[in-house]
């Protein structure tokens, strides 16, 4: 059988693992990106660290580098909250031994493209895909919209140019093309806490750091070299707002009225708020994500989302390893059916952990200081250490499980109903513990005879 000659449009983190996997299957694989080889320039300003849970590792470990990939990666098994007026606390994100992986985002896709590279896949940095023939699956690619195109001519073609991809463009021309893009109010700046003069972590480096603020809050993420990526999430206008933030004395007032307790360990404060830029964080849905047999979105291009369950890589990396189950299944000789299959399996997932993304901001911005929060999530982890097959917690659904997102923001809700309930039960902060709640979720569950099976 003929080998195919596959192109892919972006080096990122999908686009540079989709590439090995096809390798894996003996195509011919080509990545074209506009942007220079990132192994060659410095890659900072504008990224939020990684959070890589089971989906991902999955992904990887599929391919045989996900051990490879560890070695880059900081297990962090809980939240610590830095709340104003408030002792330092944490919250644990699973069982014990569970953790999300903190990855740098340059370190990992410069690894990823190395990886790939190796396998024998063809890399064409600094070369713009300005326009695609997608019933000829050919690319055209030049310096400048208006300078002379090269032509190249492939049997496939994958976008994985991220949320504003010109693959996807293209295909929005297409009659019955469906897309929506939605920007938060809120964008985000990347900081930096510097290491330890012996090159050690200024905070517990095995959590996630979160300083929340209602409407804006603080992150941060730690790095092998014992220093920590932060970003700030903040609405673009309004008070508390990046417009608002435009000198050094705005920024240090700021920063002294709600972040005091991280002056001391942030000395690049004042010149990282002044040279990484502010970006917009967005959601993208679209459908179909494929044309006939010969182009498919993947990751981003087909479902940006915002960031803050942790899951857009993830969500991206899924999207590859279920295509390759079902290239597996199906046999490599029908991409049609392949398309069809893998666009209807994926969507419904891609748009509920959008919603969910966007649900874990509020929480991750404002719920996780509420005491009432706090209580709901200790009586749900004991009814779910206790009764394991009877609930898991939504966020363990979606990060420590390879259950569909779907089905995650369905049950999701269905646990939430139930937890309002148990709330309003009379003395719930004197009596969370007892058998009495415990027999009332029991109750509740029953009534709807709902499946919580893991």
């Amino acid at each position: 059988m003929q080998t195919k000659n596959i192109a892919i449009v972006g080096s990122g983190l999908v686009g540079s693992l989709l590439a090995l996997y096809l390798r894996k299957r003996n195509y011919s694989v080509t990545v074209f990106d506009r942007r220079p080889d990132i192994r060659t320039i410095e890659f900072s300003g504008r990224s939020i660290n990684l959070a890589m849970s089971v989906r991902g590792w999955k992904t990887l470990d599929n391919i045989g580098i996900g051990d490879e990939v560890r070695k880059l990666a900081i297990p962090m098994h809980k939240r610590t909250m830095h709340v104003t007026g408030e002792p330092v606390y944490h919250q644990y994100y699973g069982k014990d031994g569970e953790a999300i992986f903190s990855i740098p985002r340059g370190i990992l896709n410069k690894k990823m493209i190395t990886l790939a590279e190796n396998a024998g896949v063809v890399f064409r940095f600094n070369e713009k895909v300005w326009d695609i023939d997608l019933p000829e699956a050919k690319i055209y690619t030049g310096e400048t919209e208006k300078s002379e195109w090269k032509e190249y001519q492939y049997d496939m073609i994958f976008g994985c140019d991220g949320a504003f991809s010109r693959v996807r463009h293209k295909m929005q021309r297409r009659s019955r093309f469906n897309y929506s893009q939605k920007f938060l109010n809120t964008g985000y700046k990347e900081l930096g806490i510097p290491p330890n003069p012996d090159g050690s972590h200024k905070l517990d480096k095995n959590s996630l750091h979160i300083w929340p603020r209602g409407k804006f809050m603080l992150i941060a993420l730690p790095n092998l070299d014992g220093s920590f990526t932060c970003t700030l999430f903040m609405p673009h206008e309004g008070e508390n707002s990046f417009e608002t933030l435009t000198n050094d004395d705005q920024v240090r007032k700021f920063w002294k009225q709600h972040f005091s307790d991280t002056i001391a360990i942030m000395p690049t404060l004042l010149n990282d708020f002044k040279n990484n830029p502010t970006s917009a964080l967005v959601t993208i849905k679209c459908y179909p994500w494929t044309y006939w047999n010969k182009v498919a979105l993947v990751g981003d291009s087909a479902h940006a989302i915002v960031p803050f369950y942790g899951q857009g890589m993830n969500a991206g990396f899924e999207d590859i390893s279920v295509l390759d189950e079902i290239i597996e299944k199906l046999g490599d000789d029908n991409w049609e059916a392949i398309f069809e299959t893998y666009q209807k399996a994926r969507k419904p997932n891609a748009d509920a952990i959008a919603e969910l993304s966007y649900r874990n901001f509020i929480e991750m911005s404002s719920k996780t200081a509420d005491p009432e929060f706090l209580l709901r999530k200790k009586i749900e982890k004991r009814f779910a250490e206790k009764y394991p097959n009877k609930w898991m917690p939504l966020y363990s659904r979606v990060t420590f499980s390879h259950r569909p997102y779907a089905e995650a923001l369905e049950t999701g809700e269905y646990q939430a109903a139930i937890m309002d309930q148990v709330m309003e039960m009379d003395n719930i902060e004197s009596i969370w513990d007892s058998d009495e709640v415990e027999q009332y979720i029991f109750e509740l569950l029953n009534a709807k005879k709902y499946n919580f099976q893991n």
